[in-house]
């Protein structure tokens, strides 16, 4: 590999990540603001692989640990909040709850017992659903809390917001590194899972991003090993958005696994340029999110949306899902109401509602195409101009 080369692939790596720079989580100070100033409040529970900060402020950092720790962040979302965006406040700022996503106070566990119960009342109170999110490469811890917070807030979730954080270093650098930290937290995922569904939910579904979907399809293959691969019928929806995993790595995971009994949903864009860099890296074979051949995974019992021609928040086009979260509700409240698809007719009327639903959200000349694994189906909606 030539310096040259590499350089430039570095250069590309600078712009590619899946999340900001690393700030602090908690200001020194934080401002009064009336109500009014405060469209939400979330509490986001959150188990992590990643060892504890020096400075407390940051709370964990992009190290690794080789236990799992447990926080709850309360987080507050501005009345000036605009969909799809995170208002984040820059350093040395004060913490304006009118103006920015604000943390306002982090609790940590001593144990799994502590949070399990802290977990199991939250989850009571809002009806037995949770949503784990795993995040992307290149996110700090607080990024991950404020992608979280936005996705549930955006999405008018009801549940319990679990965020499952892997050791990402936050730096365009690790890629590697963060590659083998998503590996290494794969069976803390499981566990996690795990301890969700015995905290009382009744139904918890999983969102994650790129690498983390890696982590995610690992923990889903090891529940299937262990013949427990529905979580005893808690798992709900999987949503697996711009998958950075290998094609062939995929397949191997979805056969081991089996055809899902709850809908897969995979959101992939054949131009989204991250995707692109990562399949370099990887010897110059297609990676999931960016895969031109969605028949081929419908065949193994996923539902494929293909936004390649919706228009993106960022100019590579690796964050489609993650601006539009209006997604997330469609899927959770149109598409999946009564938690099953169904077949014939059906399938199709739904897709179509939710293709204009996207295409509507996005607000621009789009097409949408819905593959669907009951039959190649095809749901083309064009966008108004």
């Amino acid at each position: 590999m030539s310096a040259r080369w590499f350089g430039m692939v570095a250069l590309a790596l600078l712009i590619t990540g899946c999340a900001g720079q690393t700030r602090e989580l908690i200001a020194n100070r934080i401002v009064d603001v009336p109500a009014s100033a405060i469209a939400g409040e979330h509490e986001i529970f959150i188990a992590t692989t990643r060892a504890k900060a020096v400075n407390p402020k940051e709370v964990f950092s992009g190290s690794r640990s080789a236990t799992v720790s447990f926080a709850e962040v309360n987080m507050t979302v501005p009345a000036i909040h605009k969909t799809g965006e995170i208002e984040r406040r820059s350093g040395g700022q004060s913490a304006d709850p009118s103006k920015y996503f604000t943390a306002h106070k982090v609790t940590t566990f001593d144990s799994a017992g502590g949070f399990s119960k802290a977990l199991r009342e939250d989850i009571a109170k809002r009806g037995g659903r949770a949503l784990v999110f795993v995040h992307g490469y290149n996110t700090s811890f607080d990024s991950a809390v404020y992608r979280l917070t936005q996705i549930a807030h955006d999405a008018g979730y009801s549940g319990t917001p679990v965020l499952f954080s892997w050791a990402s270093g936050g730096r365009v650098v690790d890629y590697v590194y963060d590659n083998n930290s998503a590996t290494a937290a794969r069976d803390a995922l499981e566990q996690t899972l795990r301890m969700v569904a015995q905290s009382g939910a009744k139904r918890i579904d999983i969102i994650a991003h790129s690498m983390g979907t890696w982590a995610a399809m690992e923990a889903l293959r090891q529940l299937a090993i262990t013949n427990d691969r529905d979580l005893n019928g808690r798992l709900g929806d999987v949503v697996l958005a711009s998958p950075d995993i290998d094609v062939d790595v995929f397949k191997s995971q979805m056969r081991r696994y089996g055809k899902p009994d709850k809908p897969f949903f995979l959101f992939l864009s054949t131009n989204d340029r991250a995707l692109d860099l990562s399949r370099i890296i990887a010897g110059n074979k297609p990676r999931v999110g960016g895969y031109e051949n969605a028949a081929d995974l419908a065949t193994l019992g996923v539902t494929v949306i293909d936004l390649s021609n919706a228009s993106a928040g960022d100019r590579l086009n690796h964050t489609k899902f993650a601006d539009n979260p209006v997604l997330v509700r469609l899927l959770g409240e149109k598409l999946l109401e009564d938690g099953s698809l169904g077949t014939g007719e059906q399938v199709g009327d739904r897709l179509g509602t939710f293709a204009g639903g996207i295409t509507q959200a996005i607000g621009s000349a789009a097409e949408i195409v819905i593959t669907t694994p009951f039959e190649v189906l095809n749901v083309v909606v064009a966008g108004a101009r």
